[in-house]
């Protein structure tokens, strides 16, 4: 999600394009008043990723954002005023092919039921995720997916999976508010990364005190830790002990620093010495292994099988080299193979 001033339309197509870079593949854009709605239309058009416009209280922000090119509304419409306004954004919303997120918070939850359950809870906050799904479900729009989030990464885990049981939609995944940058990734890989391993959730969103790119960094990260993303270079390496030969903890910095515009999926393994490194380079696409003791060069490992010795000092510069030509080959393989798909397509 951006966190720049909507109204401010170049600085947050700036920062879209960043996300998108990064890799984002939806981008949420807050419309709290009409001059985010009105610059809305321009930075739509500027991105390339589909924006969900973020929408609370006012119903005719929702409106405007749907006329202005959002792919997404993420509301409650609970919150958005009497039937005839909820029917109104549903109109605005089917007239310009927009879906619905409806997003439900612990801290944010309606009074009733807060005194009902008494705080908030996962059966509270799936309560209110349902009696909002009627409300579309209702007017006949079912271009929806929901999200119950909480801090509290217990709370949310139970929240979704009591969620999947009782409504098919898609479930737009997240731990809310999780904090700075090192501790909210965690509480999100254990969050988020429980329930994607068990089939739930569509979409997902790591909330963190920091950069946006980093958010979008930490979520791929999730992704390809489970197999469900393969953007980039998935750097292997080990935690490094005294039986390295080079420094690993220096080196894997250093390359992960050089190959983060690298977007072809491939594997890398950096491993200090030959305990495992031998074995590890045996299951990615490049590797490199520290000598024995006293050694001073390594091998460079290529689809698994040993390849050519390497010296300490060369290996950042080398090692970067065959990653860019590794990924040349595979977006050329690509383009190639999306050219034979239109062949056969036209025929």
């Amino acid at each position: 999600m951006t966190n720049t001033i909507t109204g401010d339309a170049a600085a947050t197509i700036d920062q879209i394009r960043q996300l998108e870079e990064a890799g984002a593949d939806i981008v949420r854009v807050s419309c709290p008043d009409e001059d985010a709605t009105a610059a809305f239309k321009t930075i739509a058009k500027a991105v390339s990723v589909p924006l969900v416009a973020d929408i609370h209280f006012h119903y005719k922000r929702g409106i405007e954002a749907a006329k202005a090119g959002a792919a997404c509304l993420r509301i409650n419409p609970g919150n958005i005023g009497s039937p005839a306004r909820v029917r109104e954004v549903i109109q605005a919303a089917r007239d310009h092919g927009c879906s619905m997120r409806i997003g439900v918070n612990a801290g944010s939850l309606e009074r009733e039921l807060l005194e009902r359950y008494g705080e908030p809870c996962p059966q509270a906050m799936v309560e209110s995720a349902l009696s909002h799904a009627r409300i579309l479900q209702d007017n006949d729009f079912h271009e929806f997916k929901i999200s119950v989030k909480a801090s509290d990464v217990f709370m949310t885990v139970a929240a979704y999976q009591m969620l999947s049981e009782a409504i098919d939609c898609p479930l737009h995944l997240g731990v809310t508010e999780a904090g700075p940058t090192r501790s909210g990734t965690i509480k999100s890989a254990i969050g988020m990364g429980s329930l994607l391993w068990a089939g739930i959730g569509d979409t997902i969103r790591v909330s963190l005190a920091a950069d946006p790119v980093e958010e979008i960094k930490a979520g791929f990260d999730i992704l390809k830790s489970l197999g469900l993303r393969h953007r980039g270079v998935n750097i292997i390496a080990c935690p490094s002990c005294a039986r390295q030969g080079f420094n690993v903890i220096e080196t894997v910095g250093r390359l992960e620093e050089r190959l983060k515009h690298i977007s072809a999926p491939m594997s890398l393994s950096i491993i200090g010495c030959v305990v495992n490194g031998p074995g590890e380079a045996l299951m990615t696409d490049l590797g490199f292994t520290g000598g024995g003791s006293g050694k001073a060069t390594g091998m460079v490992y290529m689809a698994g099988k040993a390849h050519h010795k390497l010296g300490n000092e060369d290996m950042v510069d080398h090692i970067v080299e065959l990653v860019e030509a590794r990924a040349a080959e595979i977006e050329a393989a690509e383009r190639e193979s999306l050219k034979v798909a239109a062949l056969q397509a036209a025929e």
